[in-house]
């Protein structure tokens, strides 16, 4: 009861009512959107200051190197069952249904809190733009709630949100097609920042390249992987793909290669602008900038950050409302989630539910410690998806694959050790956070859950 499998078949056919409208150029920014942003933009400076020094470079590329291997498995993963739900739905095929909704339940932690977490910086780039001009909100609501500093709720980071929101119900069209023009702007910038910052350069600054030693370089890894976040949300858009097979993997790994380059380049030439130790602010990139006399570009870059994160927020939103969608089609969370809008063919009432709750998040809460968090459900995901395809090998070698991971299993087991070992990386509280969600979910799988799985033969008579 517990293992009840999914038919590989009903998942690949399954026909849904969402719109079938994103090809892989589509894909690719909707990926780039998702992983350039935060990290790019805020966790280089932390990571470089507090761990790795110059040294994050590497950090970047072991991460990279990971989120590669894990990249190829889901590649397979969404070109043989082009449905939404990524992980979740592909763990209910290869493992069962418990543990389908232990990484459905594990994404609703990264999804949900990770888009307040994004919220959260996105408020407090977009209120430092607004100083610039003079302006200023009630301190009040500047935010979250925090009685002894005077702030009770972040109220730019609500209606942030919920722009976001309507935004993804008018249509997958038409979000995609607003990504696109933001994850252009912030290329942009972030090449702005490469040509201009590349003649700042001190390499002195690079001495010493390890100060915190290869263990540095190692929980720089674990502390950045929050910034490839976001390729994974590229799977959940399976059933809105034109043609899932050959455009999903094009869009999940031309994404991650794209963002692997930039980060590695930003991060050489952050390091070589500014000695590593003074870059533990909030907003590294314009710091750097700033560091050197260049304000106006500076300027520049501050308002890159804020459309970068904007277009992590929408990808992640969107990425939340798929795998809601998907559970609960499944019959594991309630209907209201799978109901689709007749207009848009979204799921806009789910939409709007999952919105209303990540502003309440982001206007009360602050969460910016919560990236960790996100991080070791992010990688226990990575890792079970890669195990998923040594399983999926083995039970159903004859399925057709629209993309094969190569030298398998050695590969999916690359890939598995590597997120385990970065896990080992996280604080105990982590650890202690993430296996207290985990219970509140199975507590609800039994509750409610496992009654109203439309897999539950007492169900279907």
């Amino acid at each position: 009861m517990l293992f009840r499998k999914k038919p590989i078949a009903s998942e690949a056919n399954e026909s849904g009512a969402l719109k079938r409208a994103l090809g892989a150029f589509d894909l690719t920014t909707l990926g780039v959107g998702a992983i350039i942003g935060t990290g790019i933009f805020v966790l280089t400076g932390v990571a470089a200051a507090k761990y790795a020094g110059p040294g994050l470079v590497l950090s970047f590329l072991l991460a990279g190197t990971i989120c590669a291997f894990a990249a190829l498995c889901y590649s397979e993963f969404a070109s043989t069952i082009p449905a939404s739900g990524s992980a979740y739905t592909y763990s209910y095929t290869a493992f069962g249904e418990v543990i389908a909704w232990i990484l459905g339940w594990d994404l609703i932690l990264e999804y949900g809190f990770a888009s307040a977490a994004v919220a959260s910086g996105w408020s407090g780039y977009f209120q430092t733009l607004l100083s610039g001009f003079g302006l200023e909100l009630p301190h009040a609501l500047t935010s979250a709630f925090n009685p002894e500093k005077g702030t009770y709720f972040d109220i730019t980071a609500a209606v942030i949100t919920l722009i976001i929101t309507f935004l993804l119900t008018r249509g997958v069209k038409e979000a995609a097609r607003a990504n696109g023009i933001m994850v252009a702007i912030k290329i942009i910038v972030v090449l702005i920042f490469i040509g201009v910052g590349v003649f700042y350069v001190q390499p002195a600054n690079w001495h010493p390249f390890l100060p915190f030693g290869f263990s540095g370089v190692t929980a720089g890894a674990a502390t950045v992987f929050f910034a490839y976040i976001g390729f994974d949300a590229v799977s959940t858009a399976a059933e809105e793909v034109k043609r899932p097979q050959r455009d999903l993997p094009i869009g999940i790994i031309a994404s991650l290669a794209v963002c692997t380059v930039l980060y590695i380049v930003v991060s050489l030439i952050l390091t070589g602008i500014v000695p590593y130790n003074m870059l533990n602010v909030s907003d590294p990139v314009a710091f750097a900038f700033e560091f050197v006399q260049l304000n106006g570009l500076s300027w520049i870059v501050s308002l890159g950050a804020i459309t970068g994160i904007t277009t992590v927020l929408l990808v992640m939103m969107y990425g939340q409302t798929r795998l809601l969608y998907s559970m609960s089609r499944d019959g594991l969370l309630s209907p209201v989630f799978s109901k689709v809008s007749g207009k848009s063919q979204t799921p806009a009432i789910g939409s709007w539910v999952a919105g209303a709750i990540v502003a309440l998040f982001s206007g009360f809460i602050s969460l910016g410690h919560l990236a960790e968090l996100t991080n070791i459900g992010t990688l226990f995901a990575f890792a079970v998806v890669s195990l998923g395809i040594i399983v999926l090998r083995k039970n159903n070698p004859d399925l057709k694959r629209g993309f094969r991971v190569p030298l398998v299993p050695l590969i999916p087991i690359l890939s598995a050790l590597g997120c385990f070992y970065l896990m080992t990386r996280l604080a105990a509280l982590t650890w202690i956070t993430f296996f207290g969600w985990l219970i509140i979910g199975l507590v609800i799988y039994f509750v409610y859950g496992r009654n109203h799985s439309h897999l539950n033969p007492l169900r279907r008579k």
